[in-house]
């Protein structure tokens, strides 16, 4: 994993439990035989090239409300572009 690549990511995703759960989707879904979404170096490592997608902003995140104990709708903020699942 590059460092550069995670620091460009957290550009996009501004917390890193968040950029932790979307990478390790994409991993997956790498892993499973989905086309990257971004040119790449064939050195890369799956964990790279989703980096490389995040921070390019073509992997992103959508957060969902939830709602909470005394039945209103917390907000979420409104992040990214599309989510790790497309």
């Amino acid at each position: 994993m590059k460092q550069t690549l995670v620091q460009e990511a957290l550009k996009n995703v501004h917390s890193p439990q968040v950029l932790v759960n979307i990478v390790s989707k994409r991993v997956r879904q790498l892993g499973q035989g989905f086309r990257p979404l971004v040119a790449y170096d064939p050195k890369l490592t799956f964990m790279d090239v989703a980096l490389k997608e995040v921070a390019e902003g073509k992997l992103g995140f959508e957060m969902i409300e939830v709602p909470s104990a005394a039945g209103t709708l917390l907000p979420a903020p409104k992040k990214g572009r599309k989510s790790a699942s497309s």
